[in-house]
């Protein structure tokens, strides 16, 4: 089985522009998020896909790999669908989001669990326990609950399932982090938008209501993600440690 890394990048972000070129420390988060894919050792190949060339030129600075894509793609998982159908001896194609520089290699290894292991999910992604206290009512956590398999139901911004009786029902924090059969990632990029996931801004959930199945493979923690400068900021205090280390 061959697996394919592919880091979306962007310059365009809406709530942080210029985010992958951010310094962090003493590296830009690109080259953070492209060395913690590197680390997996399950990876066959990790390429950066973007449409900016400021982006490329960086990435080929510290000697990354980097493919141009079309500026039009309205989600992460539609550029790496460009650059995955330029691949296709890849098995499965992985998506390591560009605003996740702390992702370790064994989170990623747990992500592809399923296929090294000889299973065939449409696609996977990793949840860990949720922090009821802090997440359960914030709409920035994004909560998954799943069935007997681990196939996930719903993904939400709002507090899920709603607790009306005492219980102990299970429900998860969600990591942004997918991998796909290569087979169904060509589909994926073929299918419309659907009101759900238009509603809750959660491109997952239009696999599901097309009715796909998502594996939802488990991590015991989650790692900060930097989505806005106010992120960046909290985080300083993980990336000197992570420098230091």
């Amino acid at each position: 089985m061959k697996i394919l890394a592919v880091i979306p990048s962007r310059y365009a972000s809406q709530r942080f522009p210029g985010k992958p070129l951010t310094p962090l420390g003493d590296r830009p988060m690109v080259q953070w998020v492209y060395e913690a894919a590197t680390s997996c050792p399950v990876f066959d190949q990790v390429l950066v896909a973007t449409d900016n060339q400021q982006i490329a030129q960086c990435v080929q600075r510290f000697g990354g790999k980097v493919e141009m894509t079309r500026s039009d793609h309205q989600t992460g998982t539609d550029r790496v669908a460009e650059v995955a159908n330029r691949h296709p001896e890849y098995d499965v194609v992985v998506n390591v989001q560009g605003d996740q520089p702390f992702v370790t290699s064994r989170m990623l290894t747990q992500l592809v669990a399923p296929y090294i292991n000889g299973q065939r999910p449409h696609m996977t992604t990793l949840a860990c326990p949720l922090d009821h206290v802090a997440s359960y009512n914030d709409p920035n956590s994004v909560k998954v609950i799943c069935n007997q398999l681990q196939h996930a139901l719903y993904f939400s911004r709002s507090p899920i399932p709603y607790f009306r009786n005492s219980s102990n029902a299970p429900v998860y924090h969600h990591l942004g982090l997918y991998a796909f059969r290569q087979d169904f990632l060509v589909r994926y990029a073929s299918l419309t938008q659907t009101p759900l996931e238009a509603c809750e801004g959660l491109e997952q959930l239009r696999v599901l209501e097309h009715g796909y199945t998502i594996a939802v493979c488990q991590t015991e923690s989650a790692v900060p993600e930097i989505n806005t400068p106010d992120d960046l900021h909290r985080s300083q205090s993980f990336i000197t440690k992570k420098i230091a280390s």
